[in-house]
């Protein structure tokens, strides 16, 4: 059964170090492509780091593997994936006429793929 979360994209200073080795690299491709999810959602869900999951929204939808987050990164309910191809597949289109379009707080639904 589907669970509705809200996932967070933004930038980890993994993501850089591996960028300035290729945006094809393992090591890139690994980083932008692993959804962080908390433990107790992790439990909850029946989930063990390297589980593929599915997400999805209104936008789109993408099956990567899922890690642990740690310590107290994030609270339950909160999702985190790192900027790339794989959370700009679940972002929309419309800028509110910043150019930019909305990359933070994006509802999504998971469950395990």
């Amino acid at each position: 059964m589907a669970e509705e979360f809200i996932l967070i994209p933004g930038r980890t200073s993994k993501q850089g170090t591996t960028l300035n080795e290729g945006k094809y690299t393992d090591g890139y491709l690994e980083e932008i492509g692993t959804l962080q999810i908390c433990d107790q959602d992790m439990q909850r869900l029946g989930l063990s780091d390297g589980d593929q999951v599915r997400m999805w929204n209104d936008v789109g939808e993408v099956t990567v593997p899922c890690k642990t987050s740690k310590g107290d990164e994030l609270p339950p309910g909160l999702l985190f994936i790192s900027y790339g191809m794989w959370s700009s597949a679940l972002m929309g289109g419309d800028t509110q006429g910043s150019g930019m379009p909305d990359s933070k707080g994006l509802d999504v639904f998971l469950e395990p793929a």
